[in-house]
């Protein structure tokens, strides 16, 4: 049992100065100034720091099988490196495999993440249509506490569905009263542009952006958007990263579509140019979908934040170490694509967004949490400091800096793409369910004590527009 004493608590609406009592169920008991401490609670003192509900990661990949490999995070290294970082949630994704059921995957992957050090929730992607998985969405949402779906319209011959598999997962979820998410980039386009740099002798990770240009994210955008339209669905964007995919969201918007877009910090920091490197390692790491864009785009999606027209941000956290990334040495389509980022994405915003004027405090923690928690329907359980909310909590040192490095940060992998940057921002302790995990330094993470987070399907009446 906790008392969070003397700090300035910060919510997507106010910020002011107030106490937490957390009692040993893992719950926000009371919440008000100057609180007196009841027998049995141990002081956390929070002076000069902001106290936050913690992070949510909307969009993360643990030990997911990908391109002949397996992410080197698992549930537990990945959660407790997010922990470290004020991360305190994830959602992850569940990937059916050829063998198995929507259904029989999504135990699967349950099993995977049973070792998770914080509280966890799932996406399941849809890659094919028939009887099957229409039966196992239903089964997923009224019984297995899933509520949104995930659909690739890249990744040909793999992962990428056709727009017919599309509209029928889209009218099932909106039937159920899910949410489909859509990673939106041409898969057709990008395989054939693929294809035409391999013939040309263009090997190396310095032809990955080119095979994935802004307009093929641009064009799948728009389209997801037009069919979600066609249906009256919402529809939630993952990973934007272009100034027309961020354009497309925003018109959408403006014409009462319900429609939602997730910004990575890493594109907010990195442009093409980091796939220049003459080192083939160093560019490789980068490789990732979408890619790095020219840095023109970096200011849309800036402007998309700041607006309010991008609600949430994400990591796409999916690592390869240096051996599984040079399976691609000859063919940069052979590259695991993925990167790190969960331990860092909150010092990463807080540096560039809040310390530059961009964004609030306020801003920061709708960004990282709050507006995540209400896309998803778990708001306020998550996502608030109120009574009855879990006790996720980051106490956040606004002023602190800390050169990012992978010597010293948790990740299990062997590089970082911020190594050597220096960022003002991070958080001092970090509390999840009640128990101090995070404490200046110490990391206190438990295999298994995260638990499951059952989402209700929404009421559309019921969710909250942002």
């Amino acid at each position: 049992m906790l008392h969070i004493r003397g700090g300035t608590v910060v919510t997507a609406e106010r910020s002011t100065r107030a106490d937490i009592l957390c009692d040993d169920t893992g719950l926000i008991v009371q919440v008000g100034a100057n609180l007196e401490t009841p027998a049995g609670y141990d002081v956390v003192d929070a002076g000069g720091l902001l106290v936050m509900p913690g992070g949510i990661d909307p969009h993360t990949h643990m030990e997911m099988p990908f391109m002949g490999t397996t992410a080197s995070d698992d549930f537990y290294t990945g959660t407790a490196a997010g922990l470290a970082g004020g991360t305190t949630s994830i959602l992850d994704f569940v990937i059916p495999g050829s063998d198995r059921t929507l259904l029989e995957s999504w135990k699967a992957w349950r099993e995977k993440a049973r070792k998770a050090a914080s509280d966890y929730g799932f996406h399941v992607a849809i890659t094919h249509w028939n009887d099957q998985v229409h039966a196992d969405m239903g089964t997923l949402v009224q019984d297995c506490g899933v509520n949104s779906f995930k659909h690739f319209m890249a990744y040909k011959n793999a992962l990428m569905i056709e727009d017919e598999t599309f509209l029928h997962s889209m009218r099932r979820a909106g039937e159920l009263g899910a949410l489909c998410t859509v990673h939106a980039e041409n898969g057709d386009a990008v395989a054939y542009l693929q294809q035409n740099l391999l013939e040309k002798g263009q090997t190396g990770p310095e032809a990955h952006p080119a095979s994935r240009p802004p307009a093929v994210e641009g064009e799948a955008t728009q389209r997801a958007i037009t069919l979600a339209g066609l249906l009256g669905v919402p529809l939630y964007v993952v990973h934007v990263s272009t100034e027309e995919a961020t354009s497309a969201i925003a018109q959408a918007r403006m014409r009462g579509q319900e429609v939602y877009g997730e910004v990575l910090p890493q594109h907010l920091v990195f442009d093409d140019q980091v796939y220049t490197a003459s080192d083939w390692l160093k560019a490789a790491r980068y490789v990732m979908s979408p890619p790095f864009r020219p840095a023109h785009h970096q200011k849309a999606l800036w402007g998309g934040l700041m607006s309010g027209q991008l609600q949430t941000t994400a990591t796409d956290h999916c690592c390869f170490c240096k051996a599984q990334k040079e399976a691609g040495k000859a063919d940069f389509t052979r590259i695991p694509n993925g990167t790190p980022g969960i331990e860092d994405r909150m010092s990463v915003l807080w540096h560039f967004g809040v310390k530059s004027g961009k964004l609030t405090p306020e801003n920061f923690v709708a960004l990282t949490s709050t507006n995540t928690a209400r896309i998803f329907n778990m708001y306020p359980r998550k996502g608030s400091i109120t009574i009855g909310a879990d006790a996720d909590i980051v106490l956040w040192d606004p002023t602190a800096e800390r050169t990012i490095s992978a010597a010293t940060h948790h990740q299990n992998v062997d590089y970082n793409i911020y190594e050597g940057m220096t960022v003002s921002g991070l958080a001092r302790k970090t509390i999840s369910n009640g128990k101090l995990v995070w404490d200046n330094g110490d990391l206190k993470a438990v295999r298994g004590a995260g638990r499951y987070l059952e989402r209700p399907a929404y009421k559309r009446s019921a969710r909250f527009p942002l």
